[in-house]
């Protein structure tokens, strides 16, 4: 490949939607899409809910393995071989699923995925700090965040829609190995697109070690630098908090929507829920996450920082009145995860270009900001690891009201959370 391309060479518009989409992509079938398949193979929900967590431990500890990603080639060498690897072992999860102990060896081929787009995150996020400066940052962080999460609603809407039409005509276990097989072929395209597509950030030869002592030194001083930033406490314990609530509705959404009326859930089919997500859902999504960079670019992160936690925490308040009342209604349903979705959208790029302009500046960006987003992603994997063993003990409806009061603790810190660089009205 190419590693030589002037900057800017490329137009933002061309790469940044489709590398953020294919960092969404494997997060989001890991995190959300498996927990349905899963669910119709005849997996229990507190299995399932651990489980899927569990192998997302990767997003969690990639900065330990950042620093040589800045040491050795590019960044956009280790997108486009993370791309390649996480489709051939999509492909494999595929034919895993014909076998007597398919939940044990699936899992095992989704946290090989997991480690390959731990990677590409961190390679991505590399390559957008580098080509783009600050400006541009915050003018494509509202790209950079619809797409990462058009990817959640191409799978959690189009391939769980598309895996309840299988449903109907292959059965289960051939739907899922279909869908599952598509993961991997569009990982495979997205590979290929981005060999030409994405700008190359220039190898930093000097930065190369030659040694054991040499690579743990460069290690045990980006882990360092890191801890020595200035709030950083804070820092870790606002971003944990940010998305705690979002972790404990994440898994146990899907499994809510499907399970019968009966054991307090909504009774929808694949088929119902991918529409739901797939369709208002997404306009909803992408329309959040557009208006929130243009907002923070306008009026600065500092004062819309808690107006978009607010609005980021807020909406999970339909899924306790869904439990309760239980309504058939698809305007009902639909309107509520379209409200849902849209203060997703518009909340979560508050805590990106926090994290980006905030918490990662400095020698070591792209390893720093890898260490922020994987606190992050620890923010999401501990409560997800709780959340099917407490939704059995609560129910549905109980545990959803948990939910809510996760997410105050988040709101009072943000009211008093400083600044270390100045943000100012752009």
């Amino acid at each position: 490949m190419n590693t030589n391309q002037p900057k800017h060479k490329i137009s933002p518009v061309a790469w940044v939607p489709t590398v953020y989409f294919a960092m969404g992509m494997p997060f989001v079938v890991l995190n959300m899409v498996t927990a349905l398949m899963f669910k119709g193979l005849g997996v229990s929900d507190a299995k399932i809910a651990f489980w899927t967590s569990v192998i997302m431990f990767p997003w969690t500890i990639k900065p330990l393995w950042s620093p040589f990603l800045e040491m050795f080639k590019t960044k956009k060498f280790f997108v486009v071989l993370t791309q390649f690897c996480s489709g051939i072992f999509f492909g494999l999860v595929a034919l895993s699923l014909q076998l007597p102990n398919f939940f044990a060896i699936s899992i095992a081929l989704l946290a090989v995925i997991a480690f390959s787009g731990a990677t590409h995150d961190v390679a991505t996020d590399g390559v957008y700090m580098a080509v783009l400066d600050k400006d541009e940052q915050a003018k494509y962080i509202g790209w950079q965040g619809a797409f990462y999460n058009v990817a959640k609603l191409a799978a959690t809407g189009g391939l769980v829609y598309l895996a309840g039409y299988l449903i109907e005509r292959v059965g289960v276990v051939d739907a899922w190995m279909l869908i599952m097989g598509c993961c991997g072929a569009i990982m495979v395209l997205l590979g290929l697109y981005h060999w030409k597509m994405l700008p190359s950030d220039k190898a930093v030869s000097e930065n190369r070690v030659t040694s054991i002592s040499d690579t743990w030194k460069a290690l045990k001083e980006v882990i360092l630098t890191f801890f020595q930033k200035k709030y950083i406490a804070l820092y870790i314990i606002f971003i944990i908090l940010y998305r705690f609530a979002e972790g404990l509705v994440m898994k146990i959404v899907p499994l809510f929507l499907k399970a019968p009326l009966a054991d307090g859930g909504l009774g929808l089919t694949e088929q119902q829920i991918g529409l739901y997500y797939g369709s208002f859902g997404a306009a909803a999504f992408v329309l959040g996450s557009f208006l929130a960079g243009y907002y923070i670019s306008h009026n600065g992160l500092k004062k819309t920082l808690f107006v978009l936690c607010c609005v980021f925490n807020f909406p999970f308040v339909v899924y306790p009145l869904l439990a309760f009342y239980q309504p058939d209604s698809p305007l009902l349903i639909g309107g509520a995860i379209t409200f849902e979705y849209f203060g997703y959208g518009f909340g979560f790029v508050g805590l990106t270009l926090f994290m980006m302009q905030q918490v990662a500046p400095g020698k070591h960006q792209m390893a720093h900001y890898a260490f922020a987003s994987g606190i992050m992603n620890l923010g999401v994997m501990i409560p997800g690891m709780i959340s099917g063993f407490l939704s059995d003990w609560l129910g549905y409806a109980q545990y959803f009201i948990v939910v809510l009061f996760a997410a105050i603790p988040v709101l009072v810190l943000v009211r008093f959370l400083p600044f270390t660089y100045p943000d100012e009205k752009k």
